[in-house]
């Protein structure tokens, strides 16, 4: 895809970013899975249906137990934006068999094996984030990977 798309499709999630229950000071990370030109589904970081995220609670659990980024994944009330972007795909019925996912941050590691699984071939990401298997497993599975660049 060229340039333009990329920086289209890396603004929405940027914009599906500022929709995340985490903390200001936290990572918001947005994602969106787009196939053919056109927008699949997003998602962004935030707590589960039904649980209250760290914003309603008035601290982040990571922060409290002095949790170091990009480590002990689960210890959190968040799902991430590509979980929740896939997620979404799965429950309304969307195939993203070969699709891009633009994402703020590149992925961790359970994300990356997610978007393995998913069938998605290539990830536009802006952000850096401290999680080297991920970037192994993603080369490994043959899946584009691309820091974005505007």
């Amino acid at each position: 895809m060229d340039n333009k798309w990329d920086k289209r499709f890396m603004c929405l999630a940027e914009l599906v970013s500022s929709w995340s229950s985490c903390f200001q000071e936290n990572r918001q990370v947005g994602a969106v899975i787009v196939k053919n030109k056109r927008v699949l589904t997003t998602g962004y970081n935030g707590a589960s249906s039904g649980i209250e995220s760290c914003k309603e609670r008035g601290v982040c659990l990571r922060r409290e137990l002095n949790i170091p980024s990009g480590t002990r994944h689960e210890i959190c009330y968040a799902t991430h934006a590509e979980q929740n972007a896939i997620i979404q795909a799965a429950k309304l019925g969307v195939c993203i068999d070969g699709a891009t996912l633009y994402c703020t941050h590149q992925p961790c590691v359970i994300c990356a094996k997610m978007i393995i699984n998913a069938g998605i071939k290539r990830i536009v990401y802006k952000y850096g984030y401290p999680d080297d298997f991920a970037m192994q497993l993603l080369d490994e599975a043959k899946v584009e990977i691309e820091k974005y660049e505007d």
